[in-house]
C-alpha cells in the first residue's frame, strides 16, 4: 500500500497561467491536488508566472479517492470530465492509482491584486504588510541583511506593530519596518512579481 501523501498549504498557492486565468474568470472554483492537503490559512495568495494575481478564500476542503471523483469535481477544476482531469494528473505526478487520495480545495476570489489598487490609501498595492514580507522572501529579493531580518519578523508576527516590538522593544520604531517594506515593494515591482499598472495614475486620483 502506498504511503499517504500529506501536504501542508501555507499562504501561497501556485497555478499555471491557463488555470490562473480560469480562476480570475470565475470558471475554475476549485483545485484538486494529489494527496491529503491541509491548509494552514483560510486566505491564500494566488501566484502564476512569477506574479501575485489575487487573494483567495478557501471555502471547502474535501478528501476523496481518485476512483470517487466525478465529472462535477473535474469541472470545478476547469476540466471537461473526470477522465480529462485524471489524464492531466498523470502528466503532473506520473503514476496515479485509483486508491490514491486527492484533496478538493474550493475557493472564492476575494480580490485581484494589481497596480490599480495602489493609491495613497493603499500603501502596499493592496497587500497586507505580512504578505509583502512573505512574498519578498519567497521570491528571494536582494536587500540588505538588516532589511531581510525585518521582513522575516513581519512575516512571522503578521504585523508592523508586533514586528517593531519584537525587534526593537518599542512600537514607535515602526518607521524602519515601513522603509524595509517599501524597499521590498520596489524590488517586487522591478522583478515583475507585482504589477505596476496605473500606479502613478492611482496616486494622482487618491
Amino acid at each position: 500500500m502506498r504511503k499517504k501523501r500529506v501536504i501542508f498549504l501555507g499562504r501561497h498557492i501556485m497555478m499555471k497561467k491557463d488555470f490562473a486565468e480560469l480562476v480570475l474568470a470565475g470558471i475554475k472554483t476549485a483545485t484538486i491536488r494529489l494527496g491529503i492537503v491541509k491548509p494552514k490559512k483560510k486566505y491564500v495568495l494566488l501566484h502564476s508566472g512569477g506574479k501575485v494575481l489575487a487573494e483567495l478564500e478557501i471555502t471547502g476542503v474535501k478528501v476523496k479517492k481518485v476512483r470517487e471523483l466525478v465529472d462535477e469535481d473535474a469541472k470545478q477544476d476547469g476540466f471537461e470530465s473526470k477522465e480529462a482531469f485524471i489524464e492531466a494528473l498523470k502528466k503532473i505526478y506520473g503514476d496515479v492509482k485509483e486508491d490514491d487520495d486527492v484533496t478538493i480545495l474550493s475557493f472564492n476570489v476575494l480580490r485581484r491584486i494589481e497596480g490599480s489598487e495602489a493609491s495613497e490609501t493603499s500603501r502596499y498595492l493592496g497587500l497586507r504588510p505580512a504578505d509583502v514580507a512573505s512574498i519578498a522572501l519567497r521570491y528571494g529579493v536582494k536587500l540588505h541583511p538588516r532589511d531581510l531580518i525585518i521582513l522575516k519578523k513581519v512575516a512571522e508576527t503578521g504585523s508592523i506593530r508586533r514586528a517593531a516590538v519584537a525587534l526593537f522593544g518599542d512600537v514607535t520604531r515602526r518607521k524602519a519596518i515601513r522603509v524595509a517594506l517599501n524597499k521590498a515593494i520596489k524590488k517586487l515591482i522591478e522583478l515583475g512579481v507585482i504589477a505596476k499598472k496605473d500606479l502613478e495614475e492611482g496616486r494622482t486620483q487618491g
